[in-house]
C-alpha cells in the first residue's frame, strides 16, 4: 500500500502549507491550473466573506469568523520552511461568556476586558474586538479556485483586505516532499512562505514588510 491519497474536505493528520501573498502570480496560477488532475466541481470555484482577528501580542493563533461560527488554529512548527497548523477550538454564536474568557480571549493573548452579559452575538463580540486596544477586526473577502497538483492541495485566491485586492496562491499537504515538488513544478522557488495572518498585518500596517511582490 502507498501512502493514503488527499481527499479534499476531508480531515486528516494535520497538513504542512505553503503559501505567499503579492499583486500577481499570473505564471505559477496557469501552470497550477495546467498541471492539476480533475477535481471535484465544488471546489473549482468558492467565495466566501470573513472576519479575521488580529491581536498585537502575538502570530501563533488564527482566528476567523465565518457563517456565524468562529474557527481558531494554532501554530504547530515550521519544518523545511513550511508551517504546520492544528485546530484550537471551533465555536457558534451566540457565544458564551465563559468560552470567552477561558479559550477565546487567551488565545488572543490580551488582557481580557470585562463582560456584562453572559452571552454575545456576533455583533456584541466584534464591538468588544474593536474596541480593546491590541485587537482589530479586519473583513476578508476570498474568491479561490481549487487544484490538485502532487496530490497537494492547491488554490489560487483573489483576496480583499478591507478592499485591498491581493493574490494568494498555496499547495498543502501532510507530505512535505509533495509540497516542495509542486514549489517547483509551480515555480514559487524562494517566494517568501506568508500566512493569512502575516499578510494582513502587512496590509493594514502592523507589520513592516511587503508581501511577496
Amino acid at each position: 500500500m502507498g501512502k493514503s491519497a488527499m481527499k479534499i474536505g476531508e480531515i486528516s493528520k494535520p497538513r504542512f502549507e505553503f503559501r505567499t501573498f503579492g499583486q500577481n502570480f499570473d505564471e505559477s496560477a496557469k501552470r497550477m491550473a495546467r498541471l492539476s488532475v480533475p477535481i471535484p466541481e465544488k471546489v473549482w470555484e468558492r467565495e466566501s466573506e470573513e472576519i479575521y482577528i488580529l491581536s498585537k501580542t502575538n502570530d501563533i493563533n488564527n482566528t476567523k469568523l465565518r457563517d456565524g461560527k468562529m474557527d481558531i488554529k494554532t501554530y504547530v512548527q515550521t519544518v523545511d520552511g513550511l508551517e504546520q497548523w492544528n485546530p484550537l477550538m471551533k465555536g457558534e454564536f451566540p457565544i458564551a461568556k465563559e468560552v470567552l474568557i477561558k479559550d477565546v480571549f487567551p488565545a488572543f493573548q490580551v488582557e481580557i476586558p470585562d463582560f456584562t452579559k453572559d452571552t454575545y452575538t456576533v455583533e456584541e463580540f466584534l464591538e468588544m474586538i474593536d474596541a480593546h486596544p491590541d485587537l482589530q477586526g479586519v473583513r476578508v473577502h476570498k474568491q479561490r479556485f481549487g487544484y490538485m497538483v502532487n496530490n497537494t492541495l492547491c488554490e489560487v485566491g483573489n483576496v480583499l483586505v478591507n478592499g485591498a485586492k491581493i493574490v494568494t496562491i498555496n499547495s498543502e499537504s501532510t507530505e512535505i516532499e509533495d509540497i516542495n515538488k509542486t514549489i517547483a513544478d509551480c515555480k514559487l522557488e524562494g517566494v517568501e512562505n506568508i500566512n493569512y495572518l502575516q499578510a494582513i498585518k502587512r496590509v493594514i500596517g502592523w507589520i513592516n514588510k511587503p508581501l511577496a511582490n
